[in-house]
């Protein structure tokens, strides 16, 4: 099969399109054609990529959301049958899904969303659940109460921002570009704009922060919050002993599969009641392109994706 695959640590210049062994399912999982695969640009920065258990696992397949449709099962598999559409999240010590067939277990995986297409259902899985999990398994956002988003034109923002609002939730998010429309679009209530507003100038105060962004916006979030409120921190741990100082719980997590969560997930697509926005598409043989296209000007909000399959 082909396959995106970098044969060293680096960046994007060290991805190649190249043959690679098709894998056979081992128990419990599935062998799935891949259709779609959408890409995270820091990807190529986390240890899980180019090791396993402190051994390197090079050359390694990057991309871990897929869709595509079921081509294999393992003995004894009665979740999915040849010619399922499928999508999810394949765990990031895994090979990814940037090749034409890619395991899964399938635990891991769902129905494909089926009013949309495999590189839209791609681009649903990891910030979908992190946004998910977020606000539900480590914020319990309850209805009526206030949220701010980081970043919320950001691909698990955009998500977050719908979810905090499909719960109830009276949304804050920011941005830093002319998005203020489409963000409202996700259910925003009011939208700060950072190039021309401090967030924590504004006098509000806040039940729920969930933060895309890190570093000082993250130190900042602290001060919006309400006593006993809670600061969801996806891009690093909180500094120590921080929460404590302002009456405030603070937590890091790193999302993982959930089968459970991607029908959620599904569920709201399909009814209408969650948009996936596609920033662009790339073939295969393009994918060291979309991994380069990070700063291309004018890029749009959401998820890369790549395209194996038509």
């Amino acid at each position: 099969m082909r396959a995106l695959r970098a044969g060293r640590r680096g960046g994007p210049e060290v991805l190649t399109v190249e043959p690679a062994p098709v894998p056979v399912p081992a128990p419990g999982e599935v062998l799935v054609a891949v259709h779609a695969a959408a890409i995270t640009f820091d990807e190529l920065t986390w240890e899980e990529t180019w090791t396993r258990d402190g051994v390197d696992r090079t050359p390694s397949i990057v991309s871990h959301e897929v869709s595509g449709v079921v081509a294999e099962t393992a003995a004894g598999i009665t979740d999915f049958r040849r010619g399922d559409e499928v999508y999810g999240l394949i765990d990031f010590d895994r090979d990814g899904a940037a090749a034409e067939f890619v395991t899964v277990p399938v635990a891991d995986l769902a129905a494909k969303p089926s009013t949309v297409s495999h590189a839209v259902a791609a681009a649903l899985p990891l910030a979908g659940l992190t946004a998910l999990q977020a606000l539900v398994d480590h914020g319990a956002v309850r209805s009526g109460e206030a949220v701010l988003v980081h970043g919320g034109a950001g691909g698990v923002g955009a998500f977050a921002v719908q979810l905090a609002a499909r719960l109830g939730a009276e949304v804050t998010t920011t941005v830093r570009s002319d998005v203020a429309e489409l963000v409202r679009g996700f259910g925003a209530r009011h939208v700060i704009d950072t190039r021309t507003t401090e967030f924590d100038r504004t006098g509000e105060a806040y039940d729920v922060v969930v933060d895309t962004i890190g570093g000082q916006t993250l130190d900042r979030s602290y001060g919006v919050l309400r006593r006993g409120g809670r600061l969801i921190a996806l891009v690093a741990p909180p500094p120590e002993g921080k929460a404590e100082e302002y009456g405030v719980t603070a937590t890091f997590f790193i999302v993982r599969p959930s089968r459970e969560q991607l029908v959620e997930l599904a569920a709201l697509v399909d009814s209408g009641g969650l948009h996936v926005e596609v920033a662009q598409t790339f073939p295969l043989e393009r994918g060291r392109e979309a991994f380069e296209s990070r700063g291309n000007p004018g890029r749009r909000s959401g998820k890369t994706v790549i395209v194996v399959r038509d």
